[in-house]
């Protein structure tokens, strides 16, 4: 990684702009990629990069290091044109990992569900407490607006994905194992036990001063054995969240290490899954040595990562949320977050996120929509895979109807399309929660432009 200047393949997206964002910082020459303009383009950009819409092998330079993400397939011009350079390409994954060894305490964050919530959170309470961290997640800090940032402070904390096994290739000084479930099933083949094996490769790799947080109440994550481990959870568990207490507009616990009281605590966010993401943040942080009460006070200001139970639109009593939710157990943890809302209409509007996960976790999404009033399902988002015959959303919502008591409705096309066939039925006090990984992020958006065309109509 002796090079000083990168050339991304698809640099527009959340995880590959903040590396370059990262890269750029450091005084380094970035250029790269995109099929489309975006806020991520658009900051990189100001910070100096060369961004190029449209992929083509002109674009490649000869003299650069080659950055793409497993999305990247091998028939993609800029990688043919590439590898006709001579040049090596790099997985994103390589650069967060050369990046993690220069030279900070290196604070990572794994596991199936809540990489990006933690590892924004740590970097949030960090950064608001003056500690000038460096950092790269998966998502946009509230309030700061990045998803990355190279600072003078000791800690360095990354979000670090699995999901193609290449997670061994780092070695954090402390890593938190938020759980571990069936998912990326394209490539665990094995489910389960392809997953703990990977992790057991990858938690034997770090170094023998490691620390090594585990979620004690998640069945999978807590039978990793390859070497002593941390845990953390609700009961019976070294960091243990005690006298929880879900109020209207806040939640508050008490938090003991070793049966010892550590401090309270106040969040902002909903839901017993974000008791566990703040738990998981205090024990890593606790474990590097960070004053606890100096970093206190600012989780109560975290008001969640983009694309967490975010909402988007509010309009004649009408609230539009996005979440990133893509996989059952995301799903239901983030429909708990309506909870409290008993007055209210809870309509889900579910994009299915790739065929493989579809298709491998079926049963599972099926009985994922408990608590809502109506659920809306979506053509798939393929995220560049290919049709899987017999795996479509209309089949998915026609068993939904079979299996459920909730009223189901299948809606084809856009999710401009799906706005327009969505809005005449929406009235006051209902709550609309898309859910999803890929376009079904603009459903706010669509639904208020569908909201003003309508009112033009009218006028």
């Amino acid at each position: 990684m002796e090079k000083k200047k990168y050339y991304f393949i698809a640099i527009g997206g959340v995880g590959m702009s903040g590396l370059a964002k990262y890269l750029l910082e450091n005084g380094c020459e970035v250029s790269g990629s995109d099929i489309t303009e975006s806020k991520y383009t658009s900051q990189l950009r100001k910070l100096g990069a060369k961004i190029y819409i449209g992929q083509k092998a002109e674009n490649v330079p000869s003299d650069a290091v080659i950055v793409a993400s497993t999305a990247i397939r091998d028939n993609n011009p800029e990688m043919i044109r590439a590898k006709e350079l001579g040049l090596k390409v790099y997985h994103r994954s390589d650069i967060l990992a050369e990046i993690s060894r220069w030279g900070k305490f290196f604070i990572g964050f794994s596991g199936t569900h809540g990489k990006t919530t933690t590892s924004g959170l740590c970097s949030f309470v960090l950064e608001k407490a003056g500690l000038l961290p460096s950092y790269v997640v998966g998502g946009m800090l509230p309030e700061l607006g990045i998803n990355a940032h190279c600072q003078d402070g000791k800690f360095f904390v990354a979000e670090l994905d699995e999901s193609d096994g290449t997670i061994i290739k780092y070695s954090p000084d402390i890593c938190v194992v938020n759980n571990l479930e069936a998912d990326h099933l394209d490539f665990y083949v094995d489910g389960v036990k392809s997953i703990l094996n990977t992790f057991e490769k990858f938690i034997s790799t770090t170094s023998e001063n490691a620390v090594i947080l585990v979620n004690n109440d998640c069945k999978n994550a807590k039978t990793l054995h390859s070497r002593k481990v941390i845990t953390f959870g609700l009961h019976n568990a070294d960091y243990c969240a005690k006298n929880i207490d879900f109020k209207y507009d806040c939640t508050t616990f008490d938090i003991y290490y070793k049966n010892n009281f550590l401090t309270d605590m106040k969040i902002i966010l909903r839901g017993i899954h974000n008791v566990y993401n703040a738990l998981a943040v205090t024990a890593a942080l606790h474990q590097a040595g960070a004053d606890i009460q100096q970093v206190k006070p600012y989780f109560a200001e975290f008001s969640g990562m983009g694309r967490r139970f975010q909402k988007t639109a509010e309009f004649d009593g009408i609230s539009v949320y996005d979440d990133y939710a893509h996989h059952p157990t995301e799903i239901k943890a983030t429909l708990s977050c309506a909870n409290g809302m008993a007055d209210k209409r809870v309509i889900a509007v579910f994009q299915p996120h790739r065929y493989s996960r579809l298709k491998n976790l079926w049963d599972e999404f099926l009985s994922s929509f408990d608590g809502v009033d109506k659920v809306i399902i979506t053509d798939v988002y393929a995220a560049s895979e290919d049709e899987i015959e017999g795996v479509n959303s209309k089949n998915f919502a026609d068993d939904f109807v079979k299996s459920n008591s909730i009223p189901c409705e299948y809606i084809s096309g856009s999710v401009k399309d799906v706005a327009y066939k969505l809005y005449p039925s929406l009235k006051e006090n209902d709550v609309v929660i898309g859910l999803g990984a890929g376009t079904i992020t603009s459903l706010g958006k669509d639904l208020y432009d569908v909201k003003k065309e309508a009112a033009q109509v009218v006028g």
